[in-house]
């Protein structure tokens, strides 16, 4: 075994993470729309990425076997994730139809607000550990970890991890540059009317076992 089956591997561990992580997805809209507003970004993107790592440490320690071994966990939190999702999409729904443009001081006030900051990280952990589908990819991730063998499978999994922290990151830092765009009510009534969109979508799909 050489450097380069632990950079084959670490590569390889990278590549999946950023295939199951970039798509369209509400935690990605979440994170997106949270970016362009400025607000809470660092706390918001740190618990994304920490909670991609402890589900990929999971997936690589085989807990993916255990989790596809109870179905009845993952039917309970099919349904509580599509009422979240469904009720998050009514939510953006409602701000489509009442749109507001992004001022220069605004969220200035809430970014050090500790309940804005709280209820922010609340909603990402949500969209987060009650999504069934995040469950289905620890046991993907898991396969393919334990395909590469000891000790490589942690090389694959910290490429999966670099993955997470890369494209999180990028999507809550790099959504500044579209503020200028967001600056119009209009805009906002696109970003949330897709919002809405997706998330419903999301929700019923989970309930009628897309």
């Amino acid at each position: 075994m050489t450097s380069l089956d632990f950079f084959h591997s670490a590569g390889l561990g990278l590549a999946t993470g950023l295939a199951l992580i970039v798509a369209i997805g509400a935690q990605n809209a979440f994170v997106l729309r949270q970016g362009i507003r400025g607000e809470h970004i660092v706390p918001i993107v740190a618990v994304c990425a920490l909670s991609d790592a402890v589900l990929i440490a999971a997936g690589v320690l085989g807990t993916g076997a255990l989790i596809t071994a109870a179905p009845a966990a993952v039917v309970v939190l099919r349904y509580v994730g599509a009422a979240f999702l469904v009720t998050y999409g009514l939510m953006a729904a409602r701000r489509a139809v009442r749109p507001q443009s992004l001022m220069a001081s605004d969220g200035e006030g809430r970014t050090r607000g500790k309940g804005g900051a709280a209820a922010a990280v609340t909603t990402v952990l949500a969209l987060t550990w009650l999504n069934p589908h995040v469950y289905l990819d620890i046991a993907l991730i898991g396969s393919l970890a334990s395909a590469q063998g000891s000790p490589l499978q942690w090389w694959f999994g910290a490429g999966a991890m670099a993955g997470s922290i890369l494209w999180f990151c990028s999507l809550g830092f790099g959504a500044r540059f579209l503020r200028g765009f967001f600056a119009r009510p209009l805009s906002w009534r696109f970003l949330d009317g897709g919002i809405a969109v997706t998330m419903v979508a999301l929700g019923l799909g989970l309930v009628l076992g897309a």
